[in-house]
């Protein structure tokens, strides 16, 4: 098990864990009913708490940040020597997450996406862990909710008896989502992105030599050009030069250079 801590990368700070490190404080989170704020960060979501000064608060804020993509694992190693042999994977991490609940009797609840996208989630996952018990499935209203609609979502998700909630909102709103109700739910809150639409069957992922070399988004930017093609091909080129100024001691990149939020978002 391999947990270094927390380390700045671009002014934000991602845990040098592995995959058992950060499900063991998941877990352990989960069965002493803490509030917990987990997201798997690749570039794209990393970049979005770069460029955005409160945004950024709000990650540096979470209980756990996992290395996700490829080139952020090999950043943490490079600056600051972590050597860390595997990323930690959001979709993978979902699996693990749920092998484990299964172990424990941890009721999970599935949050985000679509009705149809959520019934084909929680098919694929009982057919693979039989004994997972899914306390609930509640689909996003894909706008901001009100403050009455936020407080009877907590209501809600604490009356299903669920003692880890996965969101599947997409970034950045899932992460801000994961950050506005982590203190009036006691569990972790897991940020997946893609995970829900790939367990669900509705999206390809990568064939895992390209995973390894760090081209996963090479695959889905030719699925999903005309969402993904800014992404991908304006801030990875940003991060690369970016990350080579902090290499090279030409920014400093201050964890705490930002102001909270001014107002929640309340995405839903």
């Amino acid at each position: 098990m391999i947990d270094r801590g927390k380390h700045n990368l671009l002014g934000v700070r991602i845990d040098a864990v592995d995959y058992e490190a950060a499900v063991e404080q998941i877990v352990a989170a989960a069965r002493a009913r803490c509030p917990m704020a987990v997201s798997a960060l690749a570039v794209h979501g990393l970049m979005t708490g770069v460029l955005d000064p409160p945004h950024r608060y709000r990650l540096n804020r979470f209980d756990l940040l996992v290395p996700d993509g490829q080139p952020v694992r090999w950043a943490l190693n490079l600056l600051h020597g972590v050597r860390l042999g595997e990323r930690v994977y959001g979709p993978n991490l979902m699996l693990e997450v749920c092998r484990r609940a299964e172990e424990f009797s941890l009721p999970v609840l599935l949050y985000g996406g679509t009705p149809d996208l959520l019934a084909a989630l929680e098919e694929r996952l009982l057919a693979r862990f039989g004994g997972l018990q899914i306390a609930g499935a509640m689909p996003s209203r894909f706008r901001r909710l009100t403050p009455a609609e936020r407080d009877r979502t907590v209501d809600e998700i604490r009356a299903t008896g669920a003692a880890i909630t996965f969101v599947g909102l997409g970034c950045p709103r899932q992460e801000v989502w994961a950050y506005e109700f982590r203190r009036a739910l006691s569990m972790p809150l897991i940020a997946v992105g893609a995970a829900f639409a790939f367990h669900a069957g509705r999206l390809p992922q990568a064939p895992d030599y390209l995973q390894r070399r760090g081209l996963e988004w090479c695959y889905r930017l030719t699925h999903e050009p005309g969402r993904l093609w800014r992404r991908y091909l304006l801030l990875n080129p940003l991060y690369v030069g970016l990350l080579w100024l902090q290499m090279a001691g030409l920014r400093r990149f201050d964890p705490q250079n930002c102001l909270p939020p001014a107002e929640e978002l309340l995405y839903g």
